[in-house]
């Protein structure tokens, strides 16, 4: 197993409220101690001088394409991007072809991980087959196989019967569900968000209302099963305020948001450039205003990435013929410092909360602490060192980001999984 000494650096774990230089003591792959004058004679040492040590970050949302739309990204790549942005442990969605409906695809998911990726993975399985809405998929034998929540995610459950009986299974499983909050008929043939700007570049809308409709619908339900509910990168104000008001009441309700929703506007549009194109469609000001508030008052519970690679033959083409999404392993820590903490809004302890106990605590896992015992999953980041993003030097397999070229203060020295460096600014991958 991995051991390893971290030396000098400012320690923050959320999850023992720890701020402060200190040294962190990896032992056979676990936390063994951390605090200050820490020796380990005979075991590889880092030096963290000037950094920020942190609990490995855990990213809940990402699309890993594998099985079946390899071309765009696999497991082992995905991976890749993730320890060169960070973070230590992510969650897949199902949206792969097959759909991660069944135990037979959860568990190729799981072992292909096993095999080719430097950081943990987690499934997320189908709601319902095929992600179609219409018939629940082998929830519990997912689970057995190793999946951590559902969602038909880039699919809403459009039937709220089906919804309602997914929640129960959900509910008697403990597992979360997570929605993605869209009335496809509200948002029928929409590239953007529907307001000014939609209207001045000619481009069909997709209003707020797509989004704060199926959170409202949602939490009515959640409120019926007592289910742990998740929102997917809310985007809206209004939603925000829905789901604030239902944690009010008491309900085991948690919300996500993305970098590029609180980072970039609807004005981005402006040039076509199908990079900004992605589902939620970037909002107005209000609601990027909004969200930050959200963050941080508390009421956001992670920052999750969205990581939705996309080929270039697919995506570099005409914005109303080109797939939502867009890359975010790689910037989101950068984003996260320069939007959030650079500006006052928040303090390095919430971010790193954001990014470590937040998610970890919205799914359930065994991830999030430098507590003795935990695996030893750290990240190394610094928060003033100047870098530009250049997306031909990605470890995806795709290029779609809007963030080429963009210059961040700050972000990821090296990341560590179980005891192991997997990834440093200076070394490269492992």
């Amino acid at each position: 197993m991995n051991s390893l000494l971290i030396k000098g650096g400012h320690v923050i774990d959320p999850a023992t409220k720890f701020d402060g230089k200190a040294d962190v003591l990896i032992v056979d792959g676990k936390i063994a101690a951390f605090g200050a004058g820490l020796d380990a004679p005979g075991i590889e040492t880092y030096d963290a001088a000037g950094c920020i040590v942190a609990p490995g970050f855990v990213d809940i949302h990402v699309h890993l394409r594998e099985p079946g739309i390899e071309h765009a990204e696999t497991i082992e790549s995905g991976g890749r991007a993730a320890a060169a942005g960070g973070f230590t442990t992510i969650c897949c969605m199902p949206n792969t072809d097959p759909a991660n409906d069944n135990a037979t695809v959860t568990s190729y998911i799981v072992q292909r991980a096993k095999e080719f990726s430097p950081v943990h993975v987690y499934p997320i399985g189908s709601i319902t087959k095929g992600r179609k809405g219409e018939e629940l998929a082998a929830i519990q034998s997912m689970k057995e196989a190793g999946i951590v929540a559902i969602s038909d995610d880039g699919n809403p459950v459009m039937n709220a019967r089906v919804v309602r009986r997914a929640m129960e299974l959900a509910k008697s499983l403990n597992l979360t569900l997570i929605e993605h909050c869209e009335d496809l008929n509200l948002s029928a043939g929409g590239d953007m968000h529907e307001g000014v700007n939609s209207v001045r570049l000619g481009l069909r809308g997709i209003p707020s209302a797509s989004e704060d409709v199926m959170v409202s619908r949602d939490l009515l339900l959640a409120e019926l099963t007592g289910v742990r509910y998740h929102v997917a990168h809310l985007s809206t104000w209004r939603s925000l305020r829905m789901v604030e008001f239902a944690k009010s009441r008491g309900l085991s309700v948690t919300c996500e948001v993305t970098p590029h929703h609180f980072a970039i506007t609807d004005d981005d549009v402006s040039t076509y450039d199908s990079n900004y194109k992605m589902k939620p469609p970037l909002r107005e000001q209000n609601d990027i205003d909004a969200i930050i508030d959200g963050i941080v008052s508390g009421a956001i519970d992670a920052i999750a990435t969205d990581h939705a690679p996309h080929a270039g033959s697919e995506k570099m083409q005409e914005f109303e013929r080109c797939p939502f999404g867009i890359t975010g392993l790689e910037t989101a820590l950068g984003l996260s410092l320069d939007v959030l903490v650079h500006t006052g809004k928040i303090s390095l302890m919430r971010l790193v909360e954001l990014f470590t106990t937040g998610p970890s605590k919205v799914l359930d896992l065994p991830s999030g602490t430098l507590a003795p015992g935990a695996t030893g999953d750290v990240t190394i980041f610094d928060t003033t060192t100047p870098w530009t993003y250049d997306v031909q030097q990605s470890f995806s397999k795709s290029r779609n980001s809007p963030f080429h070229g963009r210059t961040f203060h700050g972000g990821p020295i090296a990341t560590i999984v179980a005891g192991k460096i997997v990834w440093s600014r200076t070394w490269g991958l492992a």
